[in-house]
């Protein structure tokens, strides 16, 4: 029976990342240009003598769902929503070059151009910085166009351009600060063909009502299991009392 036991032990496992991916997903509902975890369940095979007929099951997060979120238009001027494939590049917290979706850019105190969350956004010259403005604007192209302090509105200066990358025939993968990289190393390829939509933001692609059936799936086949583990050990119990020998 304890062979059952494990193999019912790995399932709750694999249970409680899908339930872990789900949540995930669920919490970030509301996130712009979050992409949704996919999760995928497996048959792990034993090898050898007496161990060829059972399989371990394994899930754990394989991809993102890459389809577009609903874009809506907010009238921020800061607010951009890439079209198509394209993704934003911006700078890691290690320093290394990432990509994302987020679009809900903000300007920091020593004007520093980052994303929603934090990530530095990456322009032809590096980091992106904007000098004190009094107006700013970011075209269909990515042009960062500002108004200096002071300026004449019918002027605009152009700051940099923001760099937008394709994916297209790379293997991205995405991390788990929800940052997408390339598998293994490299960068993406500038794409000078990328637009974007202005004062408007991309959202979640994560169904709420999804993700909950998903939950409630990922409950109940915990449950199912931890049963299974309740009637290997009545049957241990009850194939030990039948070999007790008789006082």
């Amino acid at each position: 029976m304890d062979r059952l036991i494990y193999t019912s032990l790995t399932a709750m496992r694999a249970a409680q990342a899908r339930q872990t991916s789900t949540a995930n997903n669920l919490a970030n509902a509301q996130t712009p240009g979050f992409r949704a975890e996919i999760a995928k369940s497996q048959a792990l095979w034993l090898d050898g003598v007496g161990h060829d007929s059972r399989s371990m099951p394994s899930e754990e997060v394989i991809a993102a769902d890459m389809r577009a979120g609903t874009v809506v238009q907010t009238g921020r001027d800061l607010d951009i929503a890439m079209q198509a494939d394209a993704l934003l590049v911006v700078q890691a917290p290690n320093g290394e070059e990432a990509y994302t979706r987020r679009g809900d850019l903000m300007l920091s105190s020593s004007g520093l151009l980052t994303t929603g969350d934090g990530h530095p956004v990456q322009g032809t010259q590096g980091p992106l910085t904007i000098p004190p403005a009094d107006s700013i604007h970011i075209d269909t192209e990515g042009h960062v166009m500002i108004v200096p302090t002071g300026g004449d509105p019918q002027n605009p200066v152009e700051v940099d351009r923001l760099r937008l990358a394709s994916p297209a025939g790379s293997d991205v993968v995405k991390g788990l600060d929800g940052l997408f990289r390339v598998k293994g190393g490299g960068i993406l390829p500038d794409d000078p063909e990328a637009r974007l939509i202005t004062r408007s933001i991309e959202g979640s692609n994560v169904s709420a009502t999804a993700a909950l059936v998903e939950m409630i799936e990922a409950s109940r086949r915990w449950d199912q299991q931890l049963k299974m583990i309740g009637d290997a050990r009545d049957m241990d119990s009850a194939t030990a009392n039948l070999m007790q020998l008789p006082r």
